[in-house]
């Protein structure tokens, strides 16, 4: 399967994040769009709120003039770390009186936030989610439809 360099790019820094815990989707540096973003924090002045999807005037600005940040126009990025903090169990926006997972570092609520920001990403670049295993399990005639190789 062939995918858009903005996509590996972004898979790769996701994967590493997870794996040398440097995710952390309370920190926007470490969260899903601060990753993508090397580690910088410089998304969030594009809403006035985390986890919001709503521009502000700066976000606007840079979303009318076609502005991209790693590949992701900024209505692409909010869109983005909305999914992940959704399925990590966050009310959104995040605000201290609203709810949010007990231990929001925990790999198993971070691998389900990742899994939905890569269907998200995928279906940004029109491909089918690399993570999507069910093909494997396809049969045609009693036998796999795929093979393993």
């Amino acid at each position: 399967m062939k995918t858009s360099p903005r996509l590996e790019s972004a898979l790769k820094k996701l994967y590493t994040a997870f794996h040398s815990n440097k995710l952390n989707p309370e920190c926007n540096k470490h969260c899903a769009v601060g990753n993508i973003l090397d580690n910088t924090d410089i998304w969030k002045h594009l809403s006035d709120h985390h986890g919001s999807i709503k521009l502000n005037y700066i976000g606007t600005v840079h979303q009318r003039i076609g502005r991209k940040f790693n590949g992701y126009s900024p209505l692409e990025l909010l869109e983005i770390e909305a999914t992940f903090l959704k399925a990590c169990g966050y009310q959104l926006p995040l605000h201290y009186k609203n709810t949010k997972p007990k231990n929001p570092t925990d790999k198993i609520i971070l691998f389900k936030g990742l899994s939905d920001v890569i269907r998200i990403l995928c279906e940004m670049d029109g491909i089918d989610n690399v993570m999507d295993y069910t093909k494997l399990f396809e049969v045609k005639n009693q036998k796999a439809f795929y093979d393993i190789v």
